[in-house]
């Protein structure tokens, strides 16, 4: 996948707000990973800020939401993981700066 690709979806990323802390999901850290497929499914690697979240699916559905306007994307599987653990220290210093944890 090319580099203005991948700041597409990135983008397009940024505009999934975790309802819980109502900062994007791009600088909360919990996008991990991005991959394109020859057929234009795209697997989105991510984690949540904390297991068992009731808002998972309203995430997910979210997420697929935000990637359809990607020509390039014609399908899109998230994946949740928990390994590695979200923490504090994946955030952008945006997040951290509007969170008031500097």
């Amino acid at each position: 996948m090319n580099e203005d690709l991948k700041e597409n979806i990135y983008g397009a990323l940024e505009q999934v707000i975790d309802p819980e802390i109502g900062i994007d999901i791009v600088n909360l850290g919990l996008v991990y990973d991005v991959e394109l497929d020859d057929e234009g499914k795209l697997t989105v690697t991510m984690t949540l800020t904390a297991m068992g979240c009731p808002l998972a699916g309203v995430i997910v559905d979210q997420v697929q939401a935000a990637l359809r306007d990607i020509p390039e994307v014609k399908d899109t599987e998230v994946n949740i993981v928990w390994n590695p653990p979200w923490s504090k220290d994946r955030m952008s210093r945006y997040a951290k700066i509007a969170l008031g944890l500097t």
